[in-house]
């Protein structure tokens, strides 16, 4: 098909089109009130474009003017999510809003005179070209060119009047499928978000993106852990050839395991509805114990030195706490072995909570590994913990030290409300 032709093929086309005579639907209205439009005096009709603009600079400062023009807008400018032929580039989109400011209104006043104008124009041409198709035709064949009513009159009868009877019918396509496409970039001019509204949508996709990453974060370091105890605990058991140990190290993965999957069903419930979280669900650094315990189950030897209450860490610290010291035990559980040593130090003061884990790294691969924080998942690990610090104001180090690798973590209450 010649790309020519392509528009008449769009729904959307014929949409506009549409939404171009509703709005001459009003202004016919109003003059048929006033001043009382009628076929003895045509030069009324050249009123209509004006009589009606008052009544709809009156009717823009209603703030649901604004929403019930941005619905039409989207419903019948814009191609429909399943078009075949979707626009390059639709942004900025037509809002669907009340007016929040006197700029809404002053926009709203402006488009609704505009489509006033323009659907006038293509209602007038809906009505006069094809008429003129028909008289062209009725001319050729030797009757009566009309000139009664709406229909434009064609004077003679010639042969040739039926091949210029397409003529007007192509204007009319033109002028529909331009004027169709300027009234949508209008709208998305005088209808689209406002800077305001451009605003809230741009934080509230921010704040759905950082919470989309902190779930991310949180799966990863439950369920790697979960993970890297189990196969730790595998192989530690085999190795063992004990059954006592054997029986201790499936307890340790059962545990592990319940737990991962309780936090695996806290994530898929906070994915499938935003309201109703609850943070207070979440671990805190009260409950590292269990995360030391099945480190120890595995074989590790792990020394851990509290310095403060960690009860008296405020909430969502306590929270990122627990997932830094989780995943920092995790990565010295996968790089070093079931029999790694150790050290967990959490500190907490008035102002702030330091955490670090040490242990040393092994000569093989995985030491090397746990020495660039390259290894695996370890890399997206450790910058998820950098990540929680940097979300709270604090900061992470993570690298080689003079006894092995170290995870330290500082997390002040300054940030937190």
């Amino acid at each position: 098909m010649p790309a020519f032709l392509l528009p008449l093929t769009r729904t959307v086309t014929y949409t506009r089109w549409l939404h171009l005579l509703v709005g001459a639907l009003f202004a016919v209205v109003v003059g048929f009130v006033y001043p009382g439009l009628n076929g003895d005096h045509p030069h009324q009709w050249l009123l209509l474009p004006l009589v009606p603009v008052p009544v709809l600079a009156l009717a823009a400062l209603v703030p649901a003017t604004r929403l019930a023009e941005g619905v039409q807008a989207q419903v019948m400018l814009l191609p429909g999510r399943h078009a075949r032929h979707r626009e390059a580039d639709a942004a900025p989109a037509v809002a669907a809003a009340p007016s929040a400011s006197w700029g809404d209104r002053g926009r709203t006043a402006l488009w609704l005179v505009l489509r006033l104008e323009v659907g006038l124009l293509v209602a007038f041409g809906s009505v006069q070209l094809p008429g003129l198709t028909i008289a062209l035709l009725t001319s050729a064949a030797g009757g009566d060119g009309g000139g009664t009513g709406p229909v434009p009159a064609v004077a003679g009868h010639h042969w040739w009047y039926a091949l210029l009877a397409p003529l007007p019918l192509a204007v009319l396509a033109v002028s529909v499928v331009a004027l169709g496409g300027l009234m949508t970039a209008a709208a998305r001019r005088l209808l689209g978000p406002s800077p305001a509204e451009r605003l809230a949508a741009l934080e509230e996709r921010t704040e759905r993106l950082l919470e989309h990453n902190r779930l991310a974060r949180e799966l990863h370091d439950s369920i790697g852990h979960a993970l890297t105890v189990a196969v730790v605990q595998a192989g530690a058991a085999r190795a063992a050839g004990s059954p006592e140990f054997t029986d201790r190290a499936l307890a340790a993965v059962e545990e592990t395991g319940r737990h991962a999957l309780e936090d695996l069903e806290r994530v898929l419930r906070l994915l499938r509805e935003d309201s109703g979280r609850r943070a207070a669900d979440r671990p805190t650094l009260t409950d590292a114990g269990r995360l030391l315990e099945s480190a120890r189950a595995s074989g590790a030897a792990v020394t851990c030195e509290v310095t403060g209450s960690a009860a008296d860490v405020p909430g969502p610290v306590s929270r990122e706490g627990y997932r830094i010291v989780q995943e920092a035990l995790t990565n010295a559980l996968r790089h070093g072995g079931p029999s790694v040593r150790m050290t967990v130090r959490i500190a907490v003061s008035e102002r702030q909570v330091e955490l670090e884990v040490r242990n040393p790294v092994g000569s093989g691969a995985s030491g090397r590994e746990a020495a660039t924080g390259q290894g695996g998942t370890a890399g997206r690990g450790l910058r998820g913990i950098r990540e929680r610090a940097a979300l709270l104001g604090g900061s992470a180090e993570t690298g080689p030290c003079a006894d092995g690798w170290r995870v330290r973590a500082r997390l002040p209450f300054d940030h937190v409300g």
